[in-house]
């Protein structure tokens, strides 16, 4: 087996690239893509792969890119895929990226050149305990980074790049997806599964070097609309009902202690409010609801449902409407009945001289609902940290890491074929 070498930088030039492109998704966009911006980065993606000789890499109207890499074996093997997404969080700007590279760290505070509050210090991030002597890639301090996911882009990529210039490297064959709007929770509303063509695949979008995810919370969405009463605030007493003041104590209500982010963390669940908009008459409130199980994920819809019943009971005038919508699913009760997949991505990590860390992840990836449309699809590690934020960064080291575990996945199949 060739052993994929970074020659000249190529990987971090790539990354660097891409992070310039802005792609910020909006989650108040009906279109698809939900911002034609998307598809700028989606074009460059698609030059490149025909560059590099993938003769059929396309973008279709909605701005999925896709592209195969031909089997180099005679052995009759699954068809598996890598994917990644385009769009970088709409929580912080993603305009005008200007990522910089922070050679040969030592541990040493990293504070960002266009706004000096904004530092990254080794006790606010394990893991740049294990970054010594490597290079840290980051924004300036006014941006995210988009290393979510454009460092998983820049590795299925770079992966792409060696088994094409590297025919005598044994695989069967791979394809390639790129998606949009995975941030906002649509990554694969309109994704071409006979155009794909695969089996099964695996998701480049995870944090620590090393890392294997084949669990995911299970999410639903609930929408809460409140219907209060309005009359004029001078001749208010006796008569109003206001949806703001309702929705705020149902808010209230909830539990402060347990079933929230910030007081939750492993398999801990909980009912979170996103969102608030609303007037005297008419409030509404956007929630995300998450657990490990589907049975917790229910009673916690339960729980919520009974709590807006309890504090209505005080407002006669009032009335209410709430509806949960499921989003997605935990990946492992499919992954659980293909498990070649997870220990053949084991397999590959440890041949690429790390340890792997098989875990369960706090949120989803394309690979959730992939997995429901019948191509189990677990996630592995990009190298990403501390995403959405402007104190995003990413380790070129790490990454060269998970492009050896793209090549080594697809060697894998192929050997044991």
């Amino acid at each position: 087996m060739s052993k994929y070498t970074n020659f000249n930088k190529s990987l971090a030039h790539r990354f660097i690239k891409y992070a310039k492109i802005d792609t910020q998704s909006d989650p108040n966009s009906n279109s698809c893509p939900s911002t034609e911006k998307q598809k700028n980065l989606g074009k460059e993606l698609v030059r490149e792969l025909l560059e590099m000789g993938i003769s059929d890499a396309e973008m279709d109207i909605n701005g999925y890119v896709y592209g195969t890499i031909p089997s180099t074996t005679d052995k009759n093997i699954p068809v598996i895929f890598f994917c990644s997404h385009m769009d970088t969080s709409p929580d912080c700007s993603g305009e005008n990226v200007k990522p910089i590279i922070h050679d040969n760290y030592q541990g040493q505070d990293l504070i960002l050149p266009d706004d000096h509050n904004i530092v990254l210090k080794m006790s606010d991030h394990a893991d740049l305990k294990h970054q010594i002597g490597n290079d840290i890639i980051t924004a300036s301090g006014t941006t995210l980074l988009g290393a979510d996911n454009k460092a998983g882009l820049a590795e299925i990529m770079e992966a792409a790049d060696f088994l094409m210039k590297n025919p005598e490297v044994k695989h069967g064959t791979i394809k390639i997806l790129f998606t949009p709007d995975e941030e906002i929770g649509r990554g694969v509303d309109r994704v071409d599964l006979k155009k794909l063509g695969a089996d099964f695949g695996y998701t480049v979008d995870g944090e620590t070097l090393g890392s294997i995810e084949d669990e995911t919370f299970s999410a639903d969405g609930a929408t809460l609309i409140i219907n209060g009463v309005s009359t004029h605030p001078g001749f208010a007493k006796g008569k109003m009902e206001s949806a703001i003041k309702i929705l705020s104590d149902v808010i209230s209500a909830l539990p402060k202690d347990k079933l929230t982010p910030e007081m939750t963390d492993q398999k801990e669940g909980f009912i979170h409010p996103v969102s608030i908009t609303g007037q005297v008459e008419q409030a509404e409130a956007q929630f995300i609801i998450r657990d490990f199980t589907d049975e917790k994920l229910a009673d916690h819809g339960k729980f919520l449902e009974e709590t807006v019943k309890s504090i209505m009971k005080k407002y006669p005038g009032s009335s209410y409407s709430l509806k949960i919508n499921a989003q997605y699913r935990n990946m492992k009760q499919v992954l659980d009945r293909h498990p070649k997949i997870v220990q053949y991505g084991i397999e590959a990590i440890e041949r690429a001289g790390v340890v792997a860390k098989q875990q369960s992840i706090r949120g989803g990836t394309d690979g959730s609902r992939l997995s429901y449309m019948g191509l189990p699809c677990p996630n592995i590690f990009a190298g990403e940290h501390a995403f959405h934020s402007k104190q995003e960064w990413v380790s070129v080291q790490d990454m060269e890491k998970a492009v050896q575990t793209i090549i080594n996945i697809a060697c894998i199949w192929e050997e044991k074929g």
